[in-house]
């Protein structure tokens, strides 16, 4: 008896032992990989600046895409949105012709994706052209809080299922319901739905029911809701608020880093251009329930760009193409390089910090020849206008499409509206809001990490001053038209973009009143006119506002050596908060006494 139970105990544990491990061996990880914000960048090429990237791109984006491919074979692609604008490529070229085939989606088929969601910018070019484009998909197109005006969604699906590996995901699509207020006057807008994003995710989730072992929400919005602070008809924390039950959000839209989990939900964001991947990890058991769950965002930076996508015929064929286009000025030019006109210098100072632009912090003649254009097209009195990329300039001498496209990337019109001195205020106060407060002994000015740089605007046709010593709200001072101090009663007219007008200004209800005048062509078609009319242009700059209540510690020799490290690398740029000379001066002493002590103890 006791050789038998001694074997049954040894028998039960050998059956206990390959039972644990054979659940450990039925344990299987599923890959979920996320793009967003593609913004047309296939090549990982800036054509503003006629210049290969080294950190972006959806060439290098399937480089690693293969690499994840091959170490597990159960990966998944989806993609969150803002793919087919962005670029000259995109914008100049292939969304005017969208019977044509799109090297976007062209390539976007070849890299293999799951499913895509709408962004706002897909919205761009009317409904109309975003659904010949997208047809071309051989994944599905997803937006399930948009339909038509007979109840069908816009792009024929709201969800999808898909299944690799024995793993079934499902995917269900939102675009931020925002897209009338951005583009309202396009073709089939108005003739849509847009559903708060947390109730459609709601009625896909239901419908999906349990055919699904994963759910992934790829919502093309972030987590803080852009307009409906009260309700969240915008925000992805309230879609998952409200449907606990996703395993996967993605987020997009904000070009954000986000990395985190909640509860038992990961969630993840990138940046723009095909700067980053967001990569979602699961462990699924036997029975494909999921028992973990991780996220990391992966930077694409000394990443190597495949050449398998290069070498896409069209990919090819679209990107000389656009060289060309850049050269030549315009499509009907050719190939001939002829210059749309010329400067005679530069359009912007160089920056005293490395990676602190001058472009912000004081008047430039970027900006003002922008304004200036807006003003002369409009018949306004008052003009506002953003630098939407830090380093944008002109350079000296010939300027080409490239170069306009650089200080003036997007596809706005301009409108004329009337407004009160005291609606002006307000709208200058709410730019303002870019910029951190000044505090004593700061030796940088430095700006709001939640407000993206395009939001700054800066304007003609007043001067006034921004004083950075006060808290958000109180900061325009002096404000002065024609010589005389702007009273709030004061009727004036503004001219400003589309895209500012409505999502800003009306939005907002910074201003009553509606547009009395729109432009018939671009903004950035006016700089191009501007340039064959007055070239060659000479670089101008008023100054006719200015940052005060700051001292930056301009005669202190500290500031020459933090700045001398910044410069170097040796400390990181300041950006989204300044550094404190009393508080430099304290951890060098920290260092110091530190020293002295090891010295001591050394002897």
């Amino acid at each position: 008896m006791k050789i038998r139970k001694g074997l049954i105990l040894a028998l039960a544990a050998t059956a206990m032992l390959s039972g644990t491990a054979f659940a450990e061996e039925s344990e299987k990880t599923v890959t979920i990989l996320g793009t967003s914000d593609m913004h047309g960048n296939i090549w990982g090429y800036s054509y503003e600046d006629n210049a290969e990237t080294a950190n972006n791109g959806m060439a290098r984006l399937y480089t690693y895409i293969q690499q994840v491919r091959e170490e597990n074979p159960a990966t998944f692609l989806i993609d969150a949105g803002d793919d087919i604008q962005g670029t000259i490529m995109t914008d100049d070229l292939y969304n005017k012709t969208p019977e044509e085939e799109h090297p976007v989606i062209t390539a976007m088929n070849y890299m293999g994706y799951d499913a895509m969601t709408l962004g706002n910018h897909e919205f761009n070019w009317g409904i109309p052209t975003m659904q010949q484009i997208t047809s071309q998909a051989s994944f599905p197109v997803l937006a399930a809080n948009v339909k038509d005006a007979e109840g069908n969604y816009v792009t024929s699906a709201g969800w999808t299922i898909t299944e690799r590996e024995g793993v079934k995901l499902a995917v269900i699509g939102v675009v931020t319901p925002d897209v009338p207020i951005w583009d309202g006057g396009k073709e089939g807008i108005e003739g849509c739905t847009y559903e708060a994003a947390s109730e459609a995710v709601k009625t896909a989730i239901a419908e999906i029911g349990d055919q699904a072992d994963i759910i992934m929400v790829s919502a093309h919005m972030g987590l803080v809701a852009e307009f409906d602070e009260e309700n969240g008809a915008d925000s992805a924390q309230k879609i998952l608020d409200d449907n606990p039950e996703i395993d996967i959000l993605q987020v997009g839209h904000y070009h954000m880093v986000v990395e985190e989990k909640q509860g038992e939900t990961v969630i993840g964001g990138v940046r723009n251009g095909g700067r980053d991947i967001a990569r979602f990890d699961l462990t699924l058991d036997a029975d494909n329930q999921v028992i973990d769950s991780s996220v990391s965002v992966v930077d694409m930076t000394d990443v190597e760009p495949s050449q398998e996508i290069r070498d896409i015929p069209l990919i090819a064929e679209a990107h000389q193409k656009t060289i060309d286009f850049i050269n030549g000025g315009s499509g009907e030019d050719g190939e001939g390089g002829v210059a749309l006109g010329s400067t005679t210098a530069k359009f912007q100072p160089e920056d005293e910090i490395t990676g602190i632009p001058s472009g912000r912090i004081m008047d430039t003649a970027v900006m003002d020849l922008i304004n200036k254009i807006q003003l002369e097209n409009s018949g306004a009195d008052v003009s506002a206008a953003a630098l939407f990329k830090n380093t944008s300039d002109l350079p000296e001498g010939d300027i080409n499409y490239g170069n306009i496209f650089d200080i003036y990337k997007f596809d706005n019109t301009l409108y004329r509206v009337t407004v009160t001195g005291k609606e002006l205020k307000a709208y200058m106060e709410w730019s303002a809001e870019c910029y951190n407060q000044w505090e004593p002994g700061d030796i940088n000015i430095s700006f709001d990490p939640e407000y993206p740089d395009y939001l700054y605007d800066m304007f003609a046709g007043v001067e006034y001053e921004i004083d950075l010593s006060q808290p958000k709200g109180e900061r325009i001072k002096n404000v002065m038209f024609n010589g005389e101090p702007l009273s709030d009663d004061q009727t004036l007219t503004l001219a400003v973009n589309n895209y500012r007008y409505s999502s800003a200004l009306k939005s907002l209800n910074l201003i009553e009143g509606t547009k009395e005048w729109e432009s018939s062509n671009s903004i950035r078609d006016m700089i191009v006119e501007y340039f064959a009319e007055n070239s060659p242009v000479e670089p101008e700059v008023d100054n006719n506002w200015q940052i005060v209540g700051v001292d930056l510690e301009l005669d202190n020799p500290l500031r020459a050596e933090i700045i001398e490290k910044i410069n170097n690398g040796e400390i990181e740029v300041p950006y989204s908060e300044s550094i404190n000379i009393n508080d430099y001066e304290a951890d060098a002493g920290k260092e110091l006494k530190s020293l002295g002590n090891l010295l001591d103890t050394l002897g």
